[in-house]
């Protein structure tokens, strides 16, 4: 790991936002962008030092809008797909990965990530 580079985190927006039964199905980009916000203000729990926050959004929440400190990334099609690619393409840098998907953490973890639930990001 390239411990000079700051941590890479990766959060699944369509996961962590569909944990909490919050009406978040009848406006799911602002659902988004209320995470977005979080992150932005809040950042990740027991994450201390430097970081680098990739939300990865998807379907209706497509065309959410980068914030200082949390760059938006809406993938072309399935959401797991693009985070693959995203901490694929980290190489040697370190990486979290926020999901509760079980087969999207395995996937993360073959490539090295590490992976968190989603209440390190939300209340």
């Amino acid at each position: 790991m390239n411990s000079n580079a700051p941590l890479l985190v990766v959060v699944d927006a369509a996961n962590v936002v569909g944990s909490v039964p919050d009406g978040w199905w009848r406006d799911r980009k602002g659902a988004a962008e209320r995470l977005r916000d979080r992150l932005a203000s809040d950042g990740v729990a027991g994450v201390d030092g430097p970081v680098e926050v990739v939300l990865v959004v998807e379907g209706a929440a497509r065309g959410v809008e980068s914030v200082a400190g949390v760059r938006v990334e809406s993938a072309a099609g399935s959401g797991d797909d693009h985070i693959v690619d995203v901490v694929a393409a980290a190489g040697a840098r370190p990486v979290l990965v926020v999901t509760a998907d079980r087969e999207l953490r395995r996937r993360v973890g073959e490539l090295g990530a590490e992976v968190a639930g989603p209440r390190s990001v939300r209340p």
